[in-house]
């Protein structure tokens, strides 16, 4: 009885060290990115001037596959001043501001170009995210967070505003609060009135 008892405990301990070690969280970024042109909610990213970004300051010079199909990359001009977005499904700011990202995107036509850039997070808690909170904008998936390592960035969200020729004009830090303060940010450092 005593041997049988024994048994059952091990294998009860067993069970629970299975349990438990598929409950840590590493972030989510074993995920793989959808390929391009999977069933994203999210836009193709659309393709860049082949020119270098040129300013002052500019993003670094990564390149990123985006779900909704394409390449978003950062070395080269936009070519159309750009709204670059940082967000991940962790990041709680994000959810209120992931929809006035959408308002904005959708009202600028071709006049201002606003892409999202996913920031150490899994494919599909991002899509998951996404489609939540009604974001169909192009985004670019850096599951492993290149960008905001090299941006030196350990919080989210984070918002660079990029003249055409892919020069950094401004950085918001923080939360967007509202589609009026996004449109008086692009207004006044794009020049673009929305």
């Amino acid at each position: 009885m005593r041997a049988r008892g024994r048994a059952r405990l091990a294998a009860g301990a067993l069970a629970l060290t299975a349990v438990l070690a598929g409950c840590t969280d590493d972030g989510g970024t074993d995920e793989p990115a959808p390929g391009p042109g999977a069933d994203s909610v999210l836009g193709a990213c659309a393709d860049r001037p082949d020119r270098p970004a040129e300013g002052a300051q500019t993003l670094p010079d990564l390149a990123f596959d985006c779900p909704g199909g394409g390449t978003l990359d950062l070395g080269r001009a936009p070519g159309v001043p750009t709204v670059v977005n940082l967000w991940a499904s962790w990041c709680t700011p994000c959810r209120a501001e992931l929809p006035l990202m959408q308002e904005v995107s959708e009202r600028a036509g071709d006049r201002l170009q606003v892409v999202g850039v996913i920031s150490k997070d899994g494919a599909p808690q991002a899509e998951s995210f996404a489609e939540a909170a009604g974001a169909t904008f192009p985004a670019a998936f850096d599951g492993d967070g290149d960008l905001m390592a090299e941006l030196g960035l350990v919080a989210l969200p984070y918002t660079y505003f990029l003249d055409a020729g892919g020069a950094v004009v401004h950085v918001e830090v923080g939360e967007i609060d509202s589609v009026e303060e996004l449109t008086a940010l692009v207004s006044e450092h794009l020049g673009v009135q929305l």
